[in-house]
């Protein structure tokens, strides 16, 4: 609701609870057709990386990974002709800058994380060194999946510096830096501030913001049983190995029973070595969490950017007020509240009617510009509020269903090998039956 230019409260946006049906309405009118995705029209993959060694800004040797994106538009697929998919290469630091672009041009918008630069929430056996082959390998499959997240969101999936990232392998930094993105950055300070000083929070923005710390704890924690259950399966599985060894030399000196220990001894060896290869799916579905772990600071973002919006909001109607209250004081010629300037009229004597004409004039002109800044504001803060809740609401439901899927995959994965646990000890119930 547009705020009472001539009323001294601050004006408040967004603090009405959508109904379903101006929710939907808001969908249609704030999100470009359904399908209507980049994704619908080309194919996007990173299909492979390689390390490389060359010269950083300061002229010092550095090793690197460069990723291999590859695009081709499906119309050619489709028809049978199966063309070459063009290619480029980029650095992790270009998908970087890009979802910075993406993060300040679309505030609105609950950005779609990269995966990690170096690993996080590791168990001891696996490597935390972002050179590392089956790290760069996650990584690889991390940025892939942050392309096509963007490639289907029906806003991001349409900006021209996108499709220059998926297409134009020279010039594109250039491209990106003359958008002057860097410049309409909040600065951290300034978020902070607004956090602090906002005298009307949107209680729905709040509550968002509240829930992306909790989320982001608990996934955290999650991560970190997973890391310590990883650890002691990892010995559990090994220490198979030890019976493998016992009924091997166990073997030796055994006629009869030979044979059954022998065989009995290489179903545990199997067993322990199958460890490395389960431990590596797990990561899968730790990756995916990770994903919502560094979603959450997005989604934490988005509120943040409303906090800055309706905090500008406030100050600027706080402003209009002020030159309203001096307007009413010159043309009265009393003082509502302790001021230096009344206490100096006091002092030394009352302005002439020119002098106080001219100031009002001078105030009258500072108002109009007040009022239009406010009823800027005020537009601004509810296009950002009515986009930023549509999205929120779809990354709502992704997530949902995204976390769903993970947790029950993982469950199967778990399943899955208990029962490769028992059939091993069946196994090896076969081979001393036999003796």
């Amino acid at each position: 609701m547009m705020a009472d230019t001539g009323s001294e409260e601050i004006a408040v946006i967004g603090n009405t609870d959508l109904t379903p049906s101006e929710l939907e309405n808001n969908i249609k009118n704030t999100m470009v057709e359904k399908g209507a995705t980049l994704l619908k029209r080309m194919e996007i993959s990173v299909a492979e990386a390689e390390k490389r060694t060359g010269k950083n800004a300061v002229s010092m040797q550095e090793t690197y990974t460069v990723y291999l994106i590859e695009t081709r538009a499906v119309d050619g697929a489709s028809e049978g002709a199966n063309p070459a998919p063009d290619s480029l290469w980029r650095r992790y630091s270009e998908f970087e800058l890009l979802r910075n672009y993406l993060l300040v041009t679309y505030a609105f918008v609950v950005v779609p994380p990269l995966p990690e630069k170096r690993a996080e929430f590791v168990w001891h056996k696996l490597s935390a060194d972002n050179m590392d082959p089956d790290f760069v390998e996650r990584r690889r499959v991390g940025l892939e999946n942050f392309l096509l997240r963007v490639a289907s969101h029906s806003v991001l999936s349409n900006d021209k510096i996108f499709y220059s990232f998926l297409t134009q392998e020279q010039g594109w930094k250039e491209v990106v830096f003359e958008t002057g993105f860097q410049a309409k950055s909040d600065s951290r300070l300034k978020a902070l501030n607004a956090t602090f000083r906002v005298k009307n929070p949107d209680k729905r923005f709040a509550e968002m913001k509240h829930y992306g710390d909790e989320l982001q704890s608990v996934i955290s924690q999650l991560l970190r049983v997973r890391a310590r259950v990883a650890d002691r399966l990892y010995g559990v599985y090994k220490v198979h190995g030890n019976y493998g060894r016992v009924f091997s030399e166990w073997s030796a000196i055994e006629r009869e029973m030979g044979d059954g220990l022998q065989s009995a001894g290489h179903h545990m060896d199997a067993y322990a070595a199958s460890v490395d290869d389960i431990l590596e799916e797990e990561e899968h579905y730790a990756d995916q969490l990770k994903e919502y772990l560094f979603y959450t600071e997005a989604l934490r973002a988005v509120c943040r950017k409303h906090e800055l919006c309706q905090f500008e909001l406030e100050m600027a109607a706080q402003d209009l007020t002020s030159k309203k209250q001096q307007r009413e004081e010159l043309a009265t010629g009393t003082v509502r509240t302790f001021s230096l300037k009344g206490m100096t009229s006091k002092l030394f004597g009352q302005e002439t009617p020119e002098q106080r004409e001219a100031k009002l004039k001078t105030l009258e002109s500072q108002i109009e510009e007040g009022e239009e800044m406010v009823k800027e504001k005020n537009a601004e803060c509810e296009e950002f509020v009515k986009n930023a809740w549509v999205d929120i609401e779809r990354f709502r439901e992704q997530k949902d269903r995204d976390l769903k899927e993970a947790l029950i995959s993982y469950a199967i994965m778990q399943i899955s090998m208990c029962k490769k646990g028992i059939q091993v000890w069946g196994n090896a119930k076969e081979c001393f039956s036999k003796m």
